[in-house]
């Protein structure tokens, strides 16, 4: 399946920010380390610059291969910084209801559970990125709500964070999505389109913008502990070592 080129305007993220403050065991985590963003791939050059002057040496990409296939890597390939395809999500479509599509805090709740379970693999290489590469690695999907606040809730545990504060962090993109929707509309709407979904419908059946953010964090950390016991067991069971675990820690708190 291919997508019918969008019209594709670089421009600045509206969603990219530093973990660097957040409460976490033995501190708070320093700047440089993480990253969290909406889709990277069609940055201006400025910005790409500017990631790279400022520390960038890896980037994590969380979309599906048909969304890559659109934009690739974008300004950001020009530069010799290490790139990590590990999708979250194989086929978006196939995620969704076709006939009822939800997109609502509950649903994103079960979806991020799916992603965790079903994924385990690619967030444990994606942690162990974070953990050993030189400088700052920033992450992304398309909007850097759903995929990238899984991988940004699984570096906080990790690290020790307390729920609160998963949950603040992830709910802060809130504030930022009708700026996200309008960056990102020729992309995703090529997309939907060509996986057959109406993205007006869709656009007008959403309950995204409506309520708390909170809601769907929420319901993968107590969803996690209460069939798993340890929050993190999906990704322990899928390699993910203490030893990863330490040296995140290190990194974050800059020992």
């Amino acid at each position: 399946m291919t997508i019918a080129d969008p019209e594709l305007v670089l421009s600045a993220p509206v969603n990219l920010r530093d973990l660097g403050g957040i409460p976490i065991d033995g501190g708070v985590v320093r700047e440089g380390v993480a990253i969290r963003t909406d889709d990277l791939a069609y940055v201006t050059a400025e910005v790409a610059s500017e990631l790279v002057a400022a520390g960038l040496t890896a980037v994590i990409d969380l979309r599906s291969p048909l969304e890559v296939s659109v934009t690739g890597r974008g300004p950001l390939g020009e530069y010799p910084i290490s790139y990590h395809h590990l999708p979250l999500i194989a086929d978006v479509g196939e995620s969704m209801d076709r006939d009822a599509p939800e997109l609502s805090h509950d649903a994103m709740g079960r979806m991020y559970l799916r992603m965790v379970e079903v994924a385990a693999p690619q967030l444990v290489t994606a942690l162990n990125v974070i953990a050993h590469t030189p400088g700052a690695a920033a992450f992304h999907c398309a909007a850097g709500r759903d995929r990238t606040g899984v991988l940004a809730a699984m570096l906080l545990l990790a690290l020790g964070a307390a729920d609160d504060d998963i949950v603040a962090d992830y709910a802060r993109t809130g504030d930022n999505m009708v700026a996200i929707m309008e960056r990102t509309a020729p992309v995703m709407g090529a997309m939907w389109k060509a996986l057959g979904f109406d993205a007006a419908a869709m656009s007008a059946t959403s309950s995204l913008l409506e309520g708390s953010m909170e809601v769907s964090m929420r319901s993968l950390l107590d969803t996690l502990r209460a069939q798993h016991g340890d929050a993190l067991a999906p990704l322990r069971a899928a390699g993910l070592s203490d030893a990863t675990i330490a040296r995140l820690r290190e990194r974050a708190l800059g020992a």
